[in-house]
């Protein structure tokens, strides 16, 4: 990271080019951003393991809803018809395509998965390192 240079000028008696450095201080430059999101984050989740997790959690949930509605519109099926193809609802389907839902059942998403003609993978995998402890 740049390093800014500080410098605190006392000024002397006499004419102003006349001055006393006080005292030096190099300084870390940080860059600003524009970025609502950068900032958010830095706000009110870096450094916070419990806002962290609960953000990963959000995450998976919304990548299983967008899995769920994508490969549905590529099959060209609606929501009633998927239902219709697994045996529910059209409204469970909604729900599971929902990123708020946090219900997904393991058989749930193996039907819908059988019923677009893919294959269900469920990895689990030791967790990274926290960021949060930088």
């Amino acid at each position: 990271m740049p390093k800014t240079k500080v410098i605190i000028y006392r000024e002397t008696k006499g004419t102003s080019p006349y001055r006393t450095a006080l005292q030096v201080k190099t300084m870390p430059h940080k860059k600003k951003t524009n970025d609502g999101l950068k900032i958010l984050h830095g706000r009110y989740v870096k450094g916070d393991p419990k806002r962290l997790a609960a953000m990963a959690k959000h995450r998976q949930n919304f990548e299983i809803a967008m899995d769920i509605y994508e490969l549905r519109k590529k099959a060209g099926l609606t929501q009633k018809q998927l239902a219709d193809k697994i045996g529910t609802t059209q409204s469970v389907i909604s729900r599971l395509e929902d990123a708020d839902y946090r219900g997904h059942s393991l058989e749930m998403l193996r039907r819908i998965a059988e019923a677009l003609n893919c294959r269900l993978e469920v990895h689990i995998t030791p967790e990274p390192p926290c960021a949060c402890a930088r």
